[in-house]
């Protein structure tokens, strides 16, 4: 896993993911979903749909640049550490022309 950490879990995260988990194809699921996803718009202050895209960012790196661009699209990228080398490697397998802007991912952009 190439993420943050080591992460601090709080005790009461801990407790919560000991629960038994609901079938997410069951008749449970609908209800925990819909307070989940009203949650969400509270959180973000919007009263539009929010949609959660059921992939890892990765998957959502991919389908936001093959929804939005096309081969042979130029590509401005900055560098901003491992992830943004990954995304230029993803766009460019994509057949995009990426232009990396090199940086020292260890201060501001």
């Amino acid at each position: 896993m190439q993420i943050p950490g080591p992460s601090a879990v709080p005790d009461r995260i801990l407790s919560a993911i000991s629960q038994q988990t609901i079938d997410h194809r069951g008749p449970d699921f609908a209800a925990v979903g819909l307070k989940a996803l009203n949650g969400l718009k509270t959180i973000f202050k919007t009263e539009e749909h929010v949609f959660i895209y059921p992939a890892s960012g990765t998957g959502a790196w991919e389908a936001a640049l093959v929804n939005t661009l096309s081969p042979g699209d130029r590509v401005l990228m900055f560098e901003t550490g491992h992830f943004a080398t990954l995304w230029k490697k993803l766009a460019e397998k994509l057949g995009l022309k990426a232009e990396f802007i090199e940086g020292d991912w260890r201060g501001g952009a």
